[in-house]
């Protein structure tokens, strides 16, 4: 049987790091995901279709979104089954229950693991959903799969081993003792990669579209072939934009010069952030005269000085002056810091309290 397993897709989720209109367009772009998903069961012959949860960001669907995917459902055609998560619960109010949702379309609406059986696949289907926006409870408890010759697969919301998750803890041993031939995951926003437990195969499919920089590179779905016993994965990215962290050592060249070295290829559609590092002079980077010059090549760019001042900066903490006084303090500050975000918080002090002192303007 082959089954296209998407998850955590977040529809209508704001952007808030973007500018309005790339957020309009991102909202955009991620209700185009809907059409694809379709398109790609067809052109892969899927028997089935699991979305274990996160379909939407929150409580606040626009018609429009909810049109697309019902659309987009129904041109699957084969059986679909829904299990919310987290930021899409189960509850009164939601899409999920105030709408009419296709035929081929099945939505766990409890909190218990339930199942369906699909006579003309000799499957079964099990899941469950997010009542709420969180659950202590752990939903696979004392489950398991009947042992038999259909195949058993789970659509489920959950964090596999996270104790005390508030997010449906999921041990790996109730995986192992479960029975499924395979469990597609959602929660996780990265693809984990075919994952072996006892005679289960589970995955985390990932985002089909990244939001924001925590959720970086390729992102997409994953069709499973699975046998009794046996499950074959494969990745396939989806995504319009990427979002891309690109570090950059100006030690010994200018910031342009650091800059031309990493742009990507797709810089025109992708949302990246370039971070400079290595050692500059007391000014640092002009990051505000790079982003406006540079900005026109990206879709979105945003800069980062994590750059060090040259050693002969702290030289001038021997002199009797006020800045000497200040950098020594300072330098005292900067040789106990325990994290690399507060160097680079008294990095900063230094070269605004320097500019300060040299009427110099930094920006």
């Amino acid at each position: 049987m082959r089954i296209l397993h998407a998850a955590d897709l977040h529809l209508d989720s704001v952007f808030t790091a973007l500018p309005v209109e790339k957020a309009r367009q991102r909202r955009r772009e991620s209700r185009d995901l809907l059409d694809k998903l379709a398109s790609l069961t067809v052109e892969e012959n899927i028997d089935l279709v699991l979305l274990p949860g996160d379909l939407f960001d929150g409580d606040r669907v626009y018609p429009e979104t909810i049109a697309r995917l019902k659309t987009a459902l129904e041109n699957m055609n084969c059986p679909v089954f829904i299990a919310p998560g987290n930021h899409d619960p189960c509850i009164r109010f939601s899409p999920y229950v105030r709408e009419t949702w296709p035929d081929n379309v099945h939505i766990f609406t409890s909190q218990e693991v339930t199942s369906v059986e699909l006579g003309a696949l000799n499957c079964v289907v099990h899941g469950a959903a997010f009542l709420d926006r969180h659950r202590f409870s752990e939903p696979l408890e004392g489950y398991a799969a009947p042992k038999d010759d259909r195949l058993h697969v789970l659509c489920l919301h959950g964090a596999v081993d996270e104790p005390g998750s508030a997010y449906g803890n999921i041990r790996r041993e109730q995986i192992r003792e479960s029975g499924f031939d395979y469990l597609a995951l959602g929660h996780v926003h990265q693809y984990s990669g075919e994952q072996l437990c006892g005679g289960s195969i589970w995955a985390y499919s990932g985002c089909p579209e990244g939001r924001g920089f925590d959720e970086t590179g390729d992102k997409g779905v994953v069709i499973a072939d699975v046998w009794k016993g046996h499950a074959s994965l494969r990745f396939f990215p989806l995504n319009h934009r990427c979002y891309r962290v690109l570090k950059t050592d100006v030690t010994n060249c200018t910031a342009a010069e650091a800059m031309e070295r990493v742009i990507p290829k797709t810089a025109e559609r992708d949302i990246c952030r370039i971070v400079f590092t290595g050692e500059t002079g007391e000014e640092g980077i002009d990051l505000h005269a790079l982003e406006t010059d540079w900005a026109p090549r990206f879709y979105e760019l945003q800069l980062r000085d994590e750059t060090i001042p040259t050693e002969d900066i702290w030289q001038r903490a021997g002199e009797n002056s006020l800045k000497g006084l200040f950098l020594r303090d300072l330098r005292t500050r900067y040789e106990a810091a325990t994290s690399q975000q507060e160097r680079n918080l008294i990095i900063s002090a230094v070269r605004f309290g320097l500019a300060a002192m040299d009427g110099r303007d930094l920006g």
